[in-house]
């Protein structure tokens, strides 16, 4: 089983930027995919960015040229640079990792959430 730790979250203006981590750990034989999806009030939780362990990356629309994902696979940790922050980008933030068990069934993992408010 794995778990997720995020970490970063915060208070910020519109403008600012923030960094947000997620450390897995845990037994697994491989993490294929690890990824950040958020949860404004009242809507249904998406996808912000996600990465594979070769590094290819995607993006939701709405964050294209401000957000960056990254990873060091060494460390199963998985980061989300947040620039130019808006106050629509004001959510929860989960970490999500998709991994390979040693009998090779594939899993799904969450992080317990990080709260990112955008306000002046």
């Amino acid at each position: 089983q794995v778990q997720l730790v995020e970490s970063g979250g915060g208070l910020v203006q519109p403008g600012g930027s923030l960094r947000l981590s997620c450390a897995a750990s845990g037994t697994m034989f491989r993490i294929n995919v690890m990824g950040w999806y958020r949860q404004a009030p009242g809507k249904q939780r998406a996808l912000v960015a996600r990465i594979t362990s070769a590094g290819s990356a995607n993006y939701a629309d709405s964050v294209k040229g401000r957000f960056t994902i990254s990873r060091d696979n060494a460390k199963n940790t998985v980061y989300l640079q947040m620039n130019s922050l808006k106050p629509d980008d004001t959510a929860v933030y989960y970490c999500n990792a998709e991994y390979l068990t040693y009998g090779l069934n594939t899993l799904y993992a969450w992080g317990q959430g990080t709260l990112v408010t955008v306000s002046s």
